[in-house]
Protein backbone atom coordinates (compact mmCIF):
# COMPACT_ATOMS: atom_id res chain seq x y z
CA UNK A 1 0.00 0.00 0.00
CA UNK A 2 1.59 3.42 -1.01
CA UNK A 3 0.61 6.52 1.45
CA UNK A 4 3.33 8.67 -0.22
CA UNK A 5 0.83 11.46 0.23
CA UNK A 6 -0.41 11.15 3.58
CA UNK A 7 3.74 10.05 4.87
CA UNK A 8 4.44 13.18 3.75
CA UNK A 9 2.59 15.07 6.36
CA UNK A 10 5.56 13.99 8.85
CA UNK A 11 2.97 12.41 11.14
CA UNK A 12 4.39 10.49 14.14
CA UNK A 13 2.73 6.81 15.10
CA UNK A 14 2.74 6.15 18.46
CA UNK A 15 4.32 2.85 19.76
CA UNK A 16 2.25 -0.08 19.64
CA UNK A 17 1.16 -1.17 22.94
CA UNK A 18 1.05 -4.62 24.11
CA UNK A 19 -0.18 -4.90 27.71
CA UNK A 20 -3.04 -8.06 26.96
CA UNK A 21 -6.46 -7.14 28.42
CA UNK A 22 -7.76 -9.41 31.08
CA UNK A 23 -10.82 -9.78 32.91
CA UNK A 24 -13.14 -9.01 30.04
CA UNK A 25 -16.40 -11.03 30.08
CA UNK A 26 -16.45 -13.51 27.23
CA UNK A 27 -19.95 -14.04 26.43
CA UNK A 28 -20.25 -16.68 23.72
CA UNK A 29 -23.11 -15.89 21.14
CA UNK A 30 -22.98 -18.95 19.34
CA UNK A 31 -21.02 -22.39 18.93
CA UNK A 32 -20.52 -24.88 16.61
CA UNK A 33 -18.87 -28.52 17.56
CA UNK A 34 -17.36 -29.98 14.86
CA UNK A 35 -16.35 -33.87 14.78
CA UNK A 36 -13.24 -34.86 13.84
CA UNK A 37 -13.43 -38.09 14.55
CA UNK A 38 -13.40 -40.90 11.91
CA UNK A 39 -17.01 -42.06 10.89
CA UNK A 40 -18.23 -45.26 9.22
CA UNK A 41 -17.30 -44.91 5.53
CA UNK A 42 -15.95 -41.76 5.18
CA UNK A 43 -12.99 -40.93 3.40
CA UNK A 44 -9.78 -39.06 4.89
CA UNK A 45 -9.59 -35.39 4.22
CA UNK A 46 -6.48 -34.78 1.05
CA UNK A 47 -3.71 -32.26 0.35
CA UNK A 48 -3.55 -30.13 -3.16
CA UNK A 49 -1.58 -32.97 -4.51
CA UNK A 50 -4.14 -35.84 -3.86
CA UNK A 51 -2.56 -37.28 -0.96
CA UNK A 52 -3.10 -37.92 2.95
CA UNK A 53 -2.14 -34.32 4.31
CA UNK A 54 -1.23 -36.09 7.90
CA UNK A 55 2.04 -37.28 7.55
CA UNK A 56 3.10 -34.22 5.54
CA UNK A 57 1.68 -31.79 7.96
CA UNK A 58 3.01 -33.79 11.25
CA UNK A 59 5.90 -31.18 12.94
CA UNK A 60 4.20 -32.05 15.70
CA UNK A 61 4.30 -35.61 17.43
CA UNK A 62 1.91 -34.38 19.99
CA UNK A 63 -0.10 -32.24 18.62
CA UNK A 64 -3.51 -32.05 18.58
CA UNK A 65 -3.62 -33.63 22.12
CA UNK A 66 -7.68 -32.70 22.35
CA UNK A 67 -10.32 -30.73 21.57
CA UNK A 68 -9.28 -27.24 19.66
CA UNK A 69 -11.36 -24.32 20.74
CA UNK A 70 -11.68 -22.05 17.55
CA UNK A 71 -12.71 -18.37 18.28
CA UNK A 72 -14.41 -16.53 15.79
CA UNK A 73 -14.23 -12.47 16.44
CA UNK A 74 -17.75 -11.83 15.11
CA UNK A 75 -21.16 -12.63 14.82
CA UNK A 76 -22.96 -15.87 13.87
CA UNK A 77 -23.94 -15.70 9.95
CA UNK A 78 -21.34 -13.31 8.94
CA UNK A 79 -18.69 -13.61 6.20
CA UNK A 80 -15.86 -14.43 9.28
CA UNK A 81 -18.39 -16.58 10.24
CA UNK A 82 -18.99 -18.80 7.03
CA UNK A 83 -15.19 -18.68 6.43
CA UNK A 84 -14.07 -20.09 10.00
CA UNK A 85 -17.00 -22.64 10.38
CA UNK A 86 -15.80 -24.09 6.66
CA UNK A 87 -11.76 -23.54 7.81
CA UNK A 88 -13.09 -25.43 11.58
CA UNK A 89 -14.32 -28.30 9.72
CA UNK A 90 -11.28 -28.63 7.50
CA UNK A 91 -9.08 -28.65 10.48
CA UNK A 92 -11.28 -31.35 12.64
CA UNK A 93 -11.27 -33.34 9.91
CA UNK A 94 -7.29 -33.38 8.79
CA UNK A 95 -6.07 -33.41 12.72
CA UNK A 96 -8.55 -36.21 13.78
CA UNK A 97 -9.98 -34.03 16.76
CA UNK A 98 -13.02 -31.79 17.45
CA UNK A 99 -12.67 -28.56 16.41
CA UNK A 100 -15.16 -25.87 18.60
CA UNK A 101 -16.35 -23.09 16.61
CA UNK A 102 -17.00 -20.20 18.98
CA UNK A 103 -18.68 -17.04 18.22
CA UNK A 104 -16.82 -14.01 20.93
CA UNK A 105 -18.22 -11.23 19.26
CA UNK A 106 -18.41 -7.68 20.81
CA UNK A 107 -16.40 -4.30 21.03
CA UNK A 108 -15.82 -4.20 17.69
CA UNK A 109 -13.74 -7.17 17.94
CA UNK A 110 -12.35 -6.71 20.98
CA UNK A 111 -13.53 -9.29 23.21
CA UNK A 112 -13.00 -12.37 20.49
CA UNK A 113 -9.29 -11.53 19.51
CA UNK A 114 -8.65 -10.94 23.61
CA UNK A 115 -9.94 -14.46 23.79
CA UNK A 116 -7.46 -15.74 21.28
CA UNK A 117 -4.43 -13.25 22.61
CA UNK A 118 -5.17 -14.71 26.10
CA UNK A 119 -6.01 -18.49 25.21
CA UNK A 120 -3.09 -21.15 26.47
CA UNK A 121 -0.02 -21.04 24.14
CA UNK A 122 -0.43 -24.93 22.65
CA UNK A 123 -2.23 -24.54 20.44
CA UNK A 124 -5.79 -25.88 22.08
CA UNK A 125 -6.99 -22.29 21.29
CA UNK A 126 -6.74 -20.91 17.79
CA UNK A 127 -8.98 -18.04 15.81
CA UNK A 128 -9.70 -16.29 13.24
CA UNK A 129 -8.11 -12.85 13.01
CA UNK A 130 -9.12 -10.31 10.71
CA UNK A 131 -8.24 -6.81 9.71
CA UNK A 132 -9.28 -5.16 13.28
CA UNK A 133 -6.40 -5.97 14.85
CA UNK A 134 -3.86 -3.70 13.40
CA UNK A 135 -6.89 -0.75 14.20
CA UNK A 136 -8.12 -1.74 17.45
CA UNK A 137 -5.47 -0.41 19.64
CA UNK A 138 -4.99 3.00 17.21
CA UNK A 139 -8.72 3.69 17.69
CA UNK A 140 -8.07 3.24 21.76
CA UNK A 141 -10.37 0.55 22.01
CA UNK A 142 -8.22 -1.86 23.37
CA UNK A 143 -4.44 -2.34 24.40
CA UNK A 144 -3.99 -5.21 22.01
CA UNK A 145 -1.97 -5.36 18.77
CA UNK A 146 -0.41 -8.00 16.37
CA UNK A 147 2.61 -8.48 19.10
CA UNK A 148 -0.07 -10.19 21.15
CA UNK A 149 -1.22 -13.12 18.72
CA UNK A 150 1.02 -15.58 17.00
CA UNK A 151 0.28 -15.23 13.28
CA UNK A 152 -0.03 -18.89 11.52
CA UNK A 153 -1.70 -18.30 7.74
CA UNK A 154 -3.50 -16.13 5.73
CA UNK A 155 -6.92 -17.25 4.20
CA UNK A 156 -8.25 -14.20 2.66
CA UNK A 157 -8.60 -10.49 1.23
CA UNK A 158 -11.24 -8.79 -0.22
CA UNK A 159 -10.27 -4.91 -1.44
CA UNK A 160 -12.56 -2.23 -0.51
CA UNK A 161 -15.21 -1.43 -3.50
CA UNK A 162 -16.71 1.97 -4.15
CA UNK A 163 -20.67 1.77 -4.95
CA UNK A 164 -23.09 4.10 -6.18
CA UNK A 165 -26.84 3.95 -7.15
CA UNK A 166 -27.23 2.84 -10.23
CA UNK A 167 -29.04 6.45 -11.37
CA UNK A 168 -26.15 8.01 -9.81
CA UNK A 169 -25.10 10.70 -11.83
CA UNK A 170 -21.50 9.90 -11.57
CA UNK A 171 -20.12 7.19 -14.34
CA UNK A 172 -16.55 6.98 -13.08
CA UNK A 173 -14.67 7.46 -10.10
CA UNK A 174 -13.03 10.28 -11.14
CA UNK A 175 -16.41 11.91 -12.05
CA UNK A 176 -17.50 11.52 -7.79
CA UNK A 177 -14.45 12.43 -6.40
CA UNK A 178 -14.42 16.03 -8.62
CA UNK A 179 -17.67 16.31 -7.60
CA UNK A 180 -16.59 16.26 -3.93
CA UNK A 181 -13.49 18.26 -4.44
CA UNK A 182 -16.36 20.86 -6.00
CA UNK A 183 -19.28 20.48 -3.10
CA UNK A 184 -16.89 19.69 0.05
CA UNK A 185 -19.22 17.43 2.16
CA UNK A 186 -22.24 17.30 0.19
CA UNK A 187 -21.58 13.67 -1.10
CA UNK A 188 -22.72 11.14 1.56
CA UNK A 189 -20.93 7.86 2.43
CA UNK A 190 -21.10 5.21 4.79
CA UNK A 191 -20.40 1.36 5.24
CA UNK A 192 -19.36 0.53 8.55
CA UNK A 193 -19.27 2.23 12.06
CA UNK A 194 -16.71 5.38 12.19
CA UNK A 195 -13.17 4.06 12.14
CA UNK A 196 -14.05 0.70 10.80
CA UNK A 197 -12.18 -0.29 8.04
CA UNK A 198 -14.17 0.57 4.89
CA UNK A 199 -14.54 4.62 6.97
CA UNK A 200 -10.84 3.78 6.92
CA UNK A 201 -10.53 2.90 3.17
CA UNK A 202 -12.80 5.94 2.64
CA UNK A 203 -10.36 8.23 4.63
CA UNK A 204 -7.45 6.88 2.99
CA UNK A 205 -8.42 6.84 -0.99
CA UNK A 206 -9.20 10.96 0.31
CA UNK A 207 -6.01 11.65 1.77
CA UNK A 208 -3.65 9.98 -1.07
CA UNK A 209 -5.78 12.37 -3.65
CA UNK A 210 -4.78 14.86 -1.92
CA UNK A 211 -8.71 15.94 -0.55
CA UNK A 212 -10.28 16.68 3.05
CA UNK A 213 -11.12 13.54 4.83
CA UNK A 214 -14.48 14.94 5.18
CA UNK A 215 -14.61 15.99 1.46
CA UNK A 216 -16.70 13.00 1.53
CA UNK A 217 -18.71 12.97 4.39
CA UNK A 218 -19.14 9.35 6.46
CA UNK A 219 -22.79 8.52 8.16
CA UNK A 220 -22.10 5.61 10.84
CA UNK A 221 -24.04 2.27 9.77
CA UNK A 222 -23.93 -0.71 11.23
CA UNK A 223 -22.56 -2.93 8.66
CA UNK A 224 -22.80 -2.83 4.68
CA UNK A 225 -25.99 -4.48 4.80
CA UNK A 226 -27.92 -1.48 5.99
CA UNK A 227 -25.62 1.05 4.44
CA UNK A 228 -26.86 -0.64 0.99
CA UNK A 229 -30.77 -0.19 2.39
CA UNK A 230 -29.62 3.31 2.68
CA UNK A 231 -28.28 3.85 -0.73
CA UNK A 232 -31.31 1.96 -2.13
CA UNK A 233 -33.41 4.83 -0.13
CA UNK A 234 -31.08 7.55 -1.33
CA UNK A 235 -30.19 8.60 2.14
CA UNK A 236 -26.70 8.23 1.23
CA UNK A 237 -24.99 8.47 -1.94
CA UNK A 238 -22.09 5.95 -2.10
CA UNK A 239 -21.31 2.84 -0.04
CA UNK A 240 -17.31 1.47 0.67
CA UNK A 241 -17.57 -2.11 1.55
CA UNK A 242 -16.16 -5.08 -0.68
CA UNK A 243 -18.08 -6.02 -3.87
CA UNK A 244 -19.06 -8.87 -2.74
CA UNK A 245 -21.10 -7.24 -0.33
CA UNK A 246 -22.75 -5.99 -2.56
CA UNK A 247 -23.35 -8.19 -4.95
CA UNK A 248 -27.35 -8.77 -4.90
CA UNK A 249 -27.08 -5.11 -5.41
CA UNK A 250 -24.77 -5.09 -8.55
CA UNK A 251 -26.56 -7.92 -9.88
CA UNK A 252 -30.10 -6.93 -9.32
CA UNK A 253 -28.67 -3.45 -11.51
CA UNK A 254 -29.76 -1.36 -8.54
CA UNK A 255 -26.49 -0.27 -7.57
CA UNK A 256 -23.01 0.36 -9.88
CA UNK A 257 -19.35 -0.12 -8.81
CA UNK A 258 -17.20 2.76 -9.93
CA UNK A 259 -13.92 1.15 -8.76
CA UNK A 260 -11.89 -0.67 -5.80
CA UNK A 261 -9.45 -0.40 -3.68
CA UNK A 262 -7.00 -3.35 -4.73
CA UNK A 263 -3.54 -4.24 -6.64
CA UNK A 264 -5.66 -5.32 -9.76
CA UNK A 265 -8.97 -5.99 -11.04
CA UNK A 266 -11.85 -8.45 -9.72
CA UNK A 267 -12.09 -10.90 -11.96
CA UNK A 268 -15.69 -10.83 -11.15
CA UNK A 269 -15.96 -7.32 -12.27
CA UNK A 270 -13.62 -7.27 -14.99
CA UNK A 271 -14.31 -3.41 -16.35
CA UNK A 272 -14.39 -1.87 -12.84
CA UNK A 273 -10.97 -0.22 -12.37
CA UNK A 274 -9.07 0.15 -9.65
CA UNK A 275 -8.26 3.32 -8.25
CA UNK A 276 -4.35 2.69 -8.88
CA UNK A 277 -5.63 2.89 -12.74
CA UNK A 278 -6.92 6.35 -12.51
CA UNK A 279 -3.66 7.97 -10.65
CA UNK A 280 -4.30 7.18 -7.23
CA UNK A 281 -1.62 4.54 -5.54
CA UNK A 282 -4.16 3.68 -2.70
CA UNK A 283 -5.26 0.07 -1.68
CA UNK A 284 -7.07 -1.10 1.08
CA UNK A 285 -9.93 -3.77 2.22
CA UNK A 286 -10.66 -6.26 4.76
CA UNK A 287 -8.65 -9.87 5.50
CA UNK A 288 -9.08 -13.06 7.31
CA UNK A 289 -6.43 -15.30 8.87
CA UNK A 290 -5.53 -18.19 11.04
CA UNK A 291 -3.63 -17.07 14.48
CA UNK A 292 -3.08 -18.11 17.63
CA UNK A 293 -1.88 -16.80 21.25
CA UNK A 294 1.87 -15.34 21.46
CA UNK A 295 4.71 -18.21 22.36
CA UNK A 296 3.20 -20.54 20.41
CA UNK A 297 5.50 -23.56 19.99
CA UNK A 298 7.48 -23.33 16.54
CA UNK A 299 6.43 -27.10 15.44
CA UNK A 300 2.64 -26.24 16.37
CA UNK A 301 2.77 -23.20 14.51
CA UNK A 302 4.31 -25.06 11.17
CA UNK A 303 1.67 -28.00 11.45
CA UNK A 304 -1.32 -25.80 11.96
CA UNK A 305 0.65 -23.47 8.77
CA UNK A 306 0.66 -26.75 6.45
CA UNK A 307 -2.80 -27.87 7.03
CA UNK A 308 -4.10 -24.17 6.59
CA UNK A 309 -2.39 -24.02 3.09
CA UNK A 310 -3.98 -27.06 2.25
CA UNK A 311 -7.02 -26.07 3.01
CA UNK A 312 -6.78 -23.11 1.22
CA UNK A 313 -5.54 -24.70 -1.93
CA UNK A 314 -7.76 -27.23 -2.09
CA UNK A 315 -10.81 -27.31 -4.71
CA UNK A 316 -13.77 -27.40 -1.92
CA UNK A 317 -12.04 -23.94 -0.60
CA UNK A 318 -11.72 -21.77 -3.52
CA UNK A 319 -15.37 -23.22 -4.73
CA UNK A 320 -16.76 -22.53 -1.14
CA UNK A 321 -14.84 -18.99 -1.67
CA UNK A 322 -15.47 -18.19 -4.87
CA UNK A 323 -19.10 -18.99 -4.81
CA UNK A 324 -20.11 -17.00 -1.73
CA UNK A 325 -17.92 -13.95 -3.54
CA UNK A 326 -14.67 -13.76 -1.10
CA UNK A 327 -11.19 -13.47 -2.55
CA UNK A 328 -9.01 -16.26 -1.88
CA UNK A 329 -4.95 -14.97 -0.63
CA UNK A 330 -3.26 -17.38 0.90
CA UNK A 331 -0.10 -16.45 2.89
CA UNK A 332 2.62 -18.73 4.94
CA UNK A 333 3.45 -17.21 8.69
CA UNK A 334 6.79 -15.20 7.59
CA UNK A 335 4.59 -13.53 4.68
CA UNK A 336 1.41 -13.38 6.80
CA UNK A 337 3.27 -12.17 9.99
CA UNK A 338 5.21 -9.46 7.52
CA UNK A 339 1.73 -8.49 6.05
CA UNK A 340 0.27 -7.75 9.73
CA UNK A 341 2.97 -5.74 10.42
CA UNK A 342 2.78 -3.74 7.39
CA UNK A 343 -0.62 -3.30 7.87
CA UNK A 344 -0.80 -1.96 11.40
CA UNK A 345 1.83 0.39 10.51
CA UNK A 346 -0.06 1.71 7.65
CA UNK A 347 -3.71 2.04 9.26
CA UNK A 348 -2.01 3.82 12.03
CA UNK A 349 -0.27 6.32 9.61
CA UNK A 350 -4.01 6.75 8.01
CA UNK A 351 -6.12 6.99 11.53
CA UNK A 352 -3.75 9.11 12.81
CA UNK A 353 -4.00 11.57 9.46
CA UNK A 354 -7.67 11.64 9.45
CA UNK A 355 -8.15 11.54 13.11
CA UNK A 356 -9.16 8.65 13.99
CA UNK A 357 -6.94 7.65 17.37
CA UNK A 358 -7.86 7.09 20.81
Amino acid sequence: MSMSKIAASGLSLKPSRRVRISGLALAVSAGLLVSGCAQSGSTSSTDSAGGSSGDSCDFSSTYPSGAIEFIVPWAAGGGTDSVSRFVGLQLADRLGTQVNVVNRDGGGGVIGHTAIANGKADGSVIGMTTVEITMMHWQGLADLDYEDITPVAQVNSDPSGITVAADAPWETIEELLDDARANPGDIVGSGTAIGGIWDLARAGMLLEAGMGVNDIRWVPSAGSAPALQELAAGGIDVTFASLAENATMIEAGEARPLAIMGEERDPNYPDVPTLKEVGIDFSMGSWRGVSGPAGMDEDIVAELECQVADIVASDEYVEFMTTAGFGVDGKDTAAFTEFIVNEDEAKGTIMEAAGLTG
